[in-house]
């Protein structure tokens, strides 16, 4: 990983990425949905305070673990002034996660369940395929291999 001398307070976007180990595509793209902020040179390069090496480290372990980016964004919106994420914040957002984790795995665990009967059934019946139709929802209605879209009345 290339170091940085300690004097130097902000990075490029190669910097960063190199010692991120994040693409620039992505650096950009984490900028672009808000993740991370840069301030432009006279040049109109971007510049990225040193304190941004943890808060991309940070959306990465929380997109590894499955959290959406607008659910990150979200989570770093709340932290004052925008700062680095901590430890204690690492904490408290992880503890507020872990529901919409263990949800996750529940379904995770029910379609490996029931993937082979789903390969089985070959798509031929609604009325009992737990992945298409859960708790046979429009079982009683219809079978078959369609998409049902339901229309709201105006």
């Amino acid at each position: 990983m290339p170091q940085i001398h300690e004097n130097v307070q902000e990075l490029t976007v190669g910097q960063l990425s190199a010692r991120s180990g994040v693409a620039v595509s992505a650096l950009h793209f984490y900028e672009a949905k808000g993740l991370i902020i840069s301030r432009r040179t006279a040049g109109n390069q971007r510049r990225y305070g040193r304190d941004t090496l943890r808060r991309v480290a940070f959306v990465r372990a929380a997109q590894r673990v499955g959290i959406p980016l607008a659910t990150i964004r979200e989570a770093l919106a709340q932290l004052p002034e925008e700062r680095t994420p901590t430890r204690e914040d690492w904490a408290r957002l992880s503890k507020a996660w872990r529901s919409e984790l263990e949800e996750r795995i529940k379904q995770l665990n029910r379609l490996r369940d029931h993937l082979t009967d789903c390969i089985g059934c070959g798509c031929l019946s609604l009325d009992t395929c737990v992945l298409s139709n859960p708790d046979d929802i429009t079982g009683n209605r219809l079978t078959g291999s369609r998409l049902v879209v339901e229309r709201r009345e105006s």
